[in-house]
């Protein structure tokens, strides 16, 4: 049996290898400037505009006392204002504790300087549940914080904060983990397997509507999840204590995040998530993050292979990232794939900081990744590596994920933690077609490593002041 699994990872390894993606695949030898195609790429990145016309909370009940609970305020607020036409609801100074907020068509919630949404703690305030996406995986789940499906031209903008009010106390214990207010005998997502259960339902094929994980699942809700909308702008607003993902547009097209704070270090606290978008620009935003700053993804497993909607056209832009799993990440949720990434001047240092540029997979998610550029970063410290690309991270399966065509350069690290480029693929489907150009490492353990990686080229790579030749 295990020659027979071998057998088949070889050919669907080469199968991917040889007509996969069609001509991306061939233009392995960067023969072109891949950086020749951002400025079109921009160009089909527009953020939304609004009609000028306001809707302040506080006229339909709103009381920013921190106490008063304020979900019907705002649910009144944005019908209006979408029945209308559109334009700003607009949250003034003051501290409004609310529920989930729903957005719709054409609404921009305009949180002002020195206005705080603080998000119900209360599981049961985020019923009844609402078509998600979680770790990946459609399920009928905890509504986000801030949630819109299938709209158009939506926005949340302002100087103000967004307080998910996450913390040791509620919803991190869920996740199971001592570190995170988790105690032994309590309820977690672990204890009652219900992470687990989900998963399987989606290798079996069970409905997405079948697929319902509300009071006792322990399935935490993402923060802000825009789900299969088109224009979407979140922009100026500082986020902080998130339960799970924070910045989780799913399906969507044209989509820009620009000039965000991004401050929440509780488990599985992702900055900025895109998963099987297109045209998402993530510019001049800060990440101190529990988990990766950045990470975009496609779905797992027999979900993301079922919807197989790829993440494709990901541009980074002036981005500072301090603690985290990784600054610009790919996976590992990967299995609809991922294409034309486009990361620079962007600038990342923290002794929690664990790497620059991560790139993880499995056998299990499959899936090709390629056309991932970085240009122009700025590292003070790494704790494990400045960039690895990995096929063996958590679990294995029968669909041999497919990495091609990367290229890191113009890269100073000051402190590069354990080892300064970790390639790791499979004999079957190597790590192919990499290219690193004017990368300086300093006081890195071990210079690179790698194990079945092809195709790999050094130019000006110069690692604890030696040249790298390859």
């Amino acid at each position: 049996m295990k020659n027979i699994i071998n057998l088949c990872l070889s050919l669907c390894a080469l199968v991917c290898v040889t007509s996969c993606s069609g001509p991306s695949a061939s233009r392995n030898n960067f023969e072109n400037d891949p950086w020749k195609q951002l400025p079109s790429i921009l160009k089909q990145i527009k953020a939304p505009t609004f009609k000028n016309k306001d809707y302040v909370i506080t006229q339909y009940g709103a009381v920013g006392d921190g106490k008063t609970i304020n979900t019907e305020a705002f649910r009144k607020a944005i019908e209006v204002c979408n029945k209308e036409g559109g334009g700003r609801v607009v949250v003034p100074v003051g501290n409004f504790l609310t529920g989930p907020i729903h957005l719709k068509s054409n609404v921009n919630l305009h949180v002002s300087k020195g206005a705080t949404i603080s998000f119900s703690t209360k599981p049961e305030d985020y019923l009844p549940l609402v078509f998600t996406r979680w770790e990946g995986v459609e399920l009928m789940g905890y509504s986000p914080l801030i949630y819109a499906f299938e709209q158009n031209n939506i926005a949340i903008t302002g100087q103000g904060t967004l307080d998910g009010m996450a913390n040791a106390t509620n919803w991190w214990p869920w996740k199971g983990q001592t570190q995170y207010g988790f105690v032994k005998g309590q309820p977690s997502q672990v204890d009652k397997d219900k992470r687990a259960a989900l998963f399987k339902m989606a290798e079996d094929g069970v409905p997405v509507s079948e697929r319902k994980f509300g009071t006792g699942s322990y399935l935490r809700p993402q923060f802000v999840q825009p789900y299969r909308c088109n224009n979407v702008l979140i922009e100026g607003v500082t986020i902080i204590n998130s339960p799970m993902w924070i910045l989780n547009p799913v399906l969507c097209n044209n989509v820009t995040i620009q000039g965000v704070t991004v401050t929440s270090n509780g488990p599985n606290n992702d900055g900025c998530d895109p998963e099987s978008c297109k045209n998402v620009l993530i510019k001049d935003c800060y990440f101190n993050t529990g988990d990766d700053c950045i990470a975009i993804k496609s779905g797992r497993n027999a979900d993301g292979r079922r919807i197989n909607v790829p993440s494709e056209n990901i541009i980074v832009q002036g981005c500072k990232m301090a603690n985290g799993h990784g600054g610009v990440v790919i996976g590992s949720e990967i299995s609809g794939g991922v294409r034309n990434v486009f990361a620079e001047d962007c600038n990342m240092s923290s002794p929690e900081l664990d790497r620059a540029l991560r790139i993880k997979t499995n056998t299990a998610r499959g899936g090709v990744i390629e056309n991932i550029y970085m240009r122009n970063v700025t590292v003070g410290q790494v704790a494990e590596q400045v960039f690895i690309a990995t096929m063996f991270y958590e679990d294995t399966g029968n669909f041999m994920p497919v990495v091609r065509n990367i290229e890191m350069k113009n890269v100073t690290v000051q402190n590069g933690g354990k080892t300064g480029i970790l390639l790791e693929g499979y004999k079957e489907s190597p790590v192919t077609n990499i290219r690193l150009i004017d990368i300086k490492i300093d006081n890195v353990k071990q210079p690179y490593k790698f194990s079945n990686a092809t195709n790999v080229t050094a130019t000006n790579v110069i690692i604890n002041g030696k040249k790298v030749e390859l």
